[in-house]
């Protein structure tokens, strides 16, 4: 597999765990179920997101019952990698993970909510989000599905 034995328990990170973090959770529970126990934080819980519910829908993944939660909220879990998507959320998992055994990477991920624009190039915006993330977890844990290449 490209990054290594796949982990047991995956924890995706971001800043408010309203747009990059749920939609990488949802992305690798779809590709690997209970293979790998997966969930997400933020270091703030920020609202649902409607543009990230809107794209996630276009590819079959619900995103209406995620309710953000911070690295307080779960901080009873032990996983064995942190991936993190925002600067600000590589820090504190830094800070989180400081007294435990856990591996941590960062993944630069766009934040799409800085773009401005009309509807449909905003949409665009959490698109380009949400593929490159679809790209970066396929990749991290080698899925491969029927007719991949």
């Amino acid at each position: 597999m490209a990054g290594g034995p796949l982990p047991r328990a995956v924890l995706f990170a971001c800043t408010l765990n309203s747009v990059r973090s749920p939609m990488a959770e949802a992305m690798t529970r779809f590709l690997f179920g209970a293979t790998i126990a997966t969930f997400s934080a933020g270091l703030r819980a920020g609202a649902p997101d409607g543009f990230a519910i809107v794209v996630m829908d276009e590819i079959g993944m619900d995103l209406l019952r995620h309710e953000p939660r911070t690295f307080q909220d779960i901080e009873d879990f032990d996983f064995d990698l942190v991936v993190t998507l925002s600067p600000e959320a590589h820090h504190g998992a830094l800070e989180y993970c400081r007294d435990r055994d856990v591996a941590v990477e960062y993944w630069p991920t766009h934040d799409a909510t800085a773009i401005e624009g009309d509807r449909e190039q905003r949409l665009e915006a959490y698109r380009a989000v949400r593929d490159a993330l679809m790209a970066r977890i396929k990749q991290r844990f080698g899925w491969r599905a029927l007719g991949d290449v």
